[in-house]
């Protein structure tokens, strides 16, 4: 509880009355008269080079944020987060995600009971599993090895173990082939079915209570596509397994009892991808990959528990992104991967981000008056410098953005590496600087052009710079991310684990659902344009 809100306490004021001051400043002022702007404004950490520097602060700014931090009490909050408080108080819930990639093993309690034995339980039978499927052990109904892996699950059970096994596909078994669906729309499900073959393959289904309605649809589709090549509820053992808290109903679904992986409700479904949620990437690439994804978690955890703050990449992440978000009014921030495998991270991002922070009310109930989670989005480089980079450089909008690159490739062909880097240090350089009336001139651009070839610069990006794409260091950067969403949600003042706007939507679209299969026999009771909408859907064309 907090004695002000935040829009009243002394370093929020101090904030604005400074963005007044450095918004007089453009980045090629700021670097032309300190020459040591880029290394006073970086981080480098282990395999991490972070520079911040092409971002509208000085030192001022960063300070006054820090300032902000502390009186959020941020130290504090991450303690309680890494020591199993209830912190998620609307369901009286821990947010332990942490602790499913505790590689030092030390004791983590929830009431009392260290849960970390059970952790390790479950990646031990999630390593016991891949392996026979990785090397043929596991046989369908028909006797055949496994070639095909369907994950069914929506959400964190399908965004983020899709982006990391499409992220680390350079390090995967490629006799196996590893789909996801998750859309309820049949196109999703039956272009799948397409692909596969029944008896060599396996499907998960990730759903915590068994009753998602869309993972349980195509649950039952893939279920009735086994039954309706073999004939026998025998073979669903074997083409079944479920990671869910709710035994029982995989079991009366037809799955093995022992095939039931256990997750648990002290990890958010965005923040689960190291759970046994992760089992598809774990058959992607092997036991050891995935054990050094958890290592590369954990590096970061610790660096974001144990570092200062003037050094601590996510908060310092966190900080620059309330400075735009709150006072200089962005709406956006996009995210730039320059490297094609991690062409799912920012939809990734935009799970974990807006679904945690994505709120109007604070912890103490009341209404915000001041902006949440930003609106995240983007797409790989160079695709994107050909689609949207256009509004970056030459709009309206002020848009940060992250550009996120690796020195080494995995697939080194030609000078392919060398032109895409060359890309990704240009776009953040132009982006900062632009191009000048003056420069123009110069290069004797026609006069009626220059108007039209003006970039103003004064464009805000971060650079994280890495120093390999490896399981490792991709769970550093993903940690990385999931604390600096938690980083805003602490100064905030808002519950980041929680979304009860998707469950009002789930709960609107189960009432629809028993309407559209029975509304000529009873009176729709929505709005005109619900109804009417029903009613089309149901009768045809015209009303």
């Amino acid at each position: 509880m907090y004695d002000k809100k935040l829009t009243d306490i002394k370093e929020w004021k101090e904030l604005k009355i400074h963005y007044n001051e450095i918004k007089k400043h453009h980045l090629r002022e700021l670097f032309k008269y300190d020459k040591e702007r880029s290394k006073r404004f970086s981080v480098y950490n282990e395999d991490v080079y972070f520079d911040y520097s092409k971002n509208l602060i000085i030192s001022k700014t960063i300070n006054l944020l820090i300032k902000l931090a502390n009186s959020r009490q941020l130290k504090h909050e991450i303690e309680r987060m890494f020591n199993g408080e209830k912190i998620n108080k609307t369901e009286n819930r821990p947010v332990l995600h942490i602790a499913l990639r505790n590689m030092d093993k030390k004791p983590i309690f929830i009431d009392g009971k260290d849960i970390m034995p059970e952790v390790f339980s479950v990646i031990e039978k999630m390593k016991n599993l891949s392996i026979k499927i990785r090397n043929g052990e596991w046989k369908g109904f028909s006797n055949k090895k496994i070639k095909y892996i369907v994950n069914i699950g929506i959400g964190g059970s399908d965004l983020g173990p899709k982006m990391v096994v499409k992220a680390l596909k350079y390090y995967s078994k490629r006799s196996i082939k590893i789909f996801f669906v998750s859309n309820i729309d049949s196109n999703h499900i039956s272009e799948t079915l397409k692909e596969i073959e029944p008896e060599k393959t396996l499907f998960i289904i990730a759903s915590k209570t068994f009753s998602t309605l869309e993972t349980m649809t195509n649950a039952n589709t893939a279920k009735n596509w086994i039954l309706s090549h073999y004939k026998s509820k025998r073979s669903i053992p074997f083409h079944f397994i479920a990671l869910s808290t709710n035994t029982k109903a995989a079991i009366d679904f037809g799955i093995d009892s022992k095939n039931v992986f256990e997750f648990w409700n002290w990890v958010s479904g965005r923040y689960s991808l190291t759970s046994s949620i992760g089992l598809s990437i774990m058959i992607s690439i092997g036991f050891n990959n995935f054990i050094e994804l958890l290592k590369g978690f954990h590096s970061m955890d610790n660096h974001f528990r144990n570092t200062p703050f003037e050094k601590n990449i996510p908060v310092i992440m966190a900080l620059i992104g309330i400075w735009y978000n709150n006072f200089c009014e962005a709406e956006t921030h996009a995210i730039i991967p320059y490297n094609q495998y991690l062409n799912k991270f920012p939809a990734f991002l935009q799970q974990c981000d807006m679904e945690s922070n994505g709120k109007h009310i604070d912890k103490e109930g009341n209404e915000i008056e001041y902006q949440t989670g930003p609106i995240i989005w983007g797409e790989p480089g160079t695709n994107g410098q050909h689609a949207f980079f256009q509004l970056i450089h030459q709009g309206t909008k002020l848009i940060p953005c992250d550009f996120i690159g690796f020195v080494e490739p995995l697939n080194n062909l030609g000078d392919h590496h060398k032109k895409l880097i060359a890309n990704f240090f240009a776009q953040t350089r132009a982006l900062a600087f632009g191009k000048t009336r003056e420069e123009l001139l110069k290069e004797k651009t026609p006069l009626e052009l220059i108007p039209f070839k003006i970039c103003k610069g004064n464009k805000p990006t971060n650079t994280i710079l890495i120093k390999k794409l490896t399981p490792f260091s991709l769970g550093r950067l993903i940690a990385m991310y999931e604390h600096k969403i938690f980083v805003q949600g602490v100064i905030w003042n808002i519950f980041s684990f929680d979304q009860w706007g998707v469950e009002l939507g789930k709960t609107l679209s189960n009432k629809i659902l028993a309407e559209l299969e029975d509304s000529y026999n009873n009176p729709l009771k929505h709005d005109s344009s619900t109804n009417d909408l029903i009613n089309i859907f149901n009768k045809g064309f015209p009303l």
